[in-house]
C-alpha cells in the first residue's frame, strides 16, 4: 500500500545516486550517548562512505552524525544519531547553511541532495547545502517493516480496492501485519518519529551548524515540516521556501480527497495534451483497471503479473512530471493490448524496486511517520460511506485513495498525535510559499491555505501555472529567479505574484 505524498524527484535521485554516511543508526540508551548528554554534540565532518546501494558521492561532499534526544520530553535520556551531508559554499559571500528536506515523509536527504545539487548550484554560491536523514529514515535508524519477499507477495495477493468480504479481510490483515512489522523493527523509536520530533531535530541541527537562523528549503511533505518548525521556533526562522505545499488544514481524509482531485486534474491535463476528452479517457482507463482487477496482465518480468494496484501506481508516477507523459502513453497503449510490462516498470520505479527484486524503504518510513502524526483512523464502514464521493472525484484514483483511508493506519500500534498540523508562526520573518496549479500530489490550493495558516505578514504566495510536482527547477525562469532573489538577497516578492 502506498500513499502518493512524496516528491517524485526523490525517487529519481535515489536511483541515480545513494550516498553513504558513517554513523547514524538506531537509538542509543543512556550508556551510549555522548558525554555532553542530550545529544548536544559538535559535528565532526568527514568523508561520505559508500553503501551497498551505491558509491560515495565525491570529495566535495562531507558527512557527519549528530546525536539528538530520542524523546524530546526527556532531553537527558537516550539519543538517536542523525546522518547529515553537506557541500560547502563555493563563493566568498557566505550567508550560512541552507537545509533541505525533499519530502516523503520517509525520504533520505543524504541520498538525494547530491543528485539535486546541480539544480541548486546558484544557491550553493552563498550557502552550504545541507540535508539529513530524518529520524526513522535511511541511516538515522531507518525502519524496514517487512522483507523483500513479503513485499512482493503482498503486491500480488492484496487487492487495495477490495470488492468482497474475503478481499477486505486480506486487505485489513495485511495492514495490521505491516504495522506489527514496523513495531518490531522500530522498537522505542516507533513513538518518536513524528513531524514535531523532526522539527525539534531541525533546530538542533541549526545550532550544530552554527546558524543564528534557520534557512530552509522544504519540498512536498518538507513544507509541512517547515510549517511545524516555524510554529515551534518563529523567532529562529530565516529565509524559508516551501515548494509543492501540503495543505495544513486537511486531516487524513481531507488529504486523500485533495490528492484524488490533484491526480485527476493532472490526468485530465495529460489526456488533453494527447487530444482526448478527459472524461472519456478517464473512463477508458477506469475500465482498463477493472479488467486488470478481474484478470492481471502478463509481463516480461520473470513471471510477475500486473495487478490493478500496481497498474494504478504505474499511472501515478509519470503524472509527477510532464516530461514523463510520453512514457504513460506508451504504457497505457501496451496495457490496452494486453501487455503490462511497461506499467509494471513504472510501478517498480515508484516502489524503489531494483532489478534483483530488492525494495527501498521510503514507504515504510512514510507510513511510520504519518501514522504517528495522524489521529484519524477511519473504519471500513466509515470508508465505505466515503467511497461514492471519492469515485465521483475520480473514477481512476478515487477507489484506491478512498480505501487507503481505512487501510493505511489500520490497527496501528501507536496512537496518532493530531488531526491537522499546527503551523501558525506569528512574528516569523516572511516565508515564501510556492504553489503549482498543475501539481498532482499537493494541489495548488494548499499553498494559499499554508500562507493563511502561517499568518498575516508571514506567508507570501508565489504561483506557477505549470505541470508536475513542485515548481523550482521545473523550467520556469520566473519561479527560479524569484526564489533565488529571496534566498540569496532577501528580496520578498509581492504576495500573489504569478509566473505563467
Amino acid at each position: 500500500m502506498t500513499r502518493f505524498t512524496r516528491w517524485a524527484a526523490l525517487t529519481a535521485a535515489a536511483a541515480l545516486l545513494t550516498a553513504g554516511c558513517s554513523g547514524g543508526g538506531p537509538p542509543k540508551d543512556d550508556s551510549g550517548r555522548d558525554e555532553k548528554g542530550g545529544g548536544d554534540s559538535a559535528l565532526d565532518w568527514g568523508r561520505c562512505e559508500a553503501t551497498e546501494d551505491g558509491p560515495a558521492p565525491g570529495d566535495e561532499w562531507q558527512c557527519a552524525t549528530l546525536e539528538v534526544p530520542l524523546d524530546w520530553s526527556k532531553p537527558d535520556g537516550g539519543t538517536i544519531g542523525l546522518a547529515l551531508i553537506r557541500a560547502e559554499a563555493t563563493g566568498d559571500d557566505r550567508i550560512g547553511s541552507l537545509l533541505f528536506n525533499f519530502g516523503g515523509p520517509g525520504g533520505s536527504g543524504v541520498s538525494t541532495l547530491p543528485a539535486y545539487a546541480d539544480m541548486a548550484a546558484d544557491l550553493r554560491e552563498r550557502y552550504d547545502l545541507v540535508s539529513w536523514d530524518p529520524r526513522g529514515t535511511g541511516a538515522s535508524g531507518g525502519v524496514r517493516c517487512r522483507d523483500d519477499k513479503a513485499i512482493e507477495a503482498a503486491e500480488s495477493s492484496v487487492d487495495w480496492t477490495p470488492d468482497t468480504p474475503a478481499e477486505e479481510r486480506v486487505f485489513l490483515k495485511d495492514a495490521a501485519d505491516f504495522g506489527k512489522g514496523c513495531q518490531k523493527a522500530a522498537g522505542k523509536l516507533m513513538a518518536h518519529v513524528s513531524t514535531t520530533d523532526t522539527a525539534r531535530d531541525m533546530d538542533r541541527i541549526r545550532q550544530a551548524l552554527g546558524d543564528d537562523r534557520m534557512h530552509y528549503f522544504g519540498i512536498s511533505y518538507g513544507t509541512e515540516l517547515g510549517g511545524v518548525y516555524a510554529h515551534l521556533f518563529p523567532d529562529k526562522v530565516g529565509r524559508m521556501t516551501l515548494d509543492a505545499v501540503v495543505d495544513p488544514t486537511a486531516d487524513a481524509i481531507g488529504h486523500a480527497k485533495n490528492q484524488t482531485r490533484g491526480f485527476q486534474t493532472a490526468l485530465d491535463n495529460y489526456l488533453r495534451s494527447t487530444g482526448r476528452d478527459p472524461e472519456e479517457g478517464s473512463r477508458e482507463i477506469a475500465d482498463l483497471l477493472d479488467r486488470i482487477d478481474a484478470e492481471p496482465l502478463p509481463t516480461s518480468s520473470s513471471g510477475r503479473e500486473l495487478t490493478q494496484s500496481l497498474a494504478i501506481i504505474g499511472i501515478v508516477l509519470p503524472l509527477y512530471s510532464e516530461s514523463s507523459w510520453p512514457a504513460l502513453t506508451s504504457a497505457l497503449e501496451a496495457a490496452q493490448d494486453g501487455d503490462g510490462t511497461e506499467l509494471l516498470a513504472l510501478a517498480d520505479g515508484y516502489n524503489e524496486r531494483d532489478a534483483s527484486g530488492g525494495y527501498g524503504t521510503t514507504t515504510h518510513a512514510q507510513r511510520v511517520i504519518s501514522c504517528l502524526d495522524d489521529k484519524q483512523r477511519p473504519t471500513v464502514e466509515e470508508t465505505k460511506k466515503l467511497l461514492p464521493e471519492f469515485e465521483e472525484l475520480s473514477p481512476v484514483f478515487g477507489p484506491f485513495l478512498g480505501w487507503d483511508t481505512a487501510g493505511w493506519c489500520h490497527d496501528w500500534p501507536v496512537p496518532g498525535q493530531f488531526e491537522t498540523p499546527e503551523v501558525s508562526a506569528p512574528g516569523a520573518e516572511p516565508i515564501l510559499v510556492v504553489g503549482n496549479t498543475g501539481d498532482p500530489a499537493t494541489p495548488y490550493e494548499g499553498a494559499r491555505r499554508m500562507a493563511d495558516e502561517l499568518g498575516e505578514g508571514v506567508g507570501v504566495v508565489l504561483t506557477w501555472k505549470g505541470e508536475g510536482h513542485g515548481a523550482y527547477g521545473s523550467g520556469s525562469d520566473c519561479v527560479d529567479s524569484t526564489v533565488n532573489a529571496y534566498l540569496l538577497d532577501g528580496t520578498v516578492p509581492q504576495d500573489g505574484k504569478v509566473c505563467s
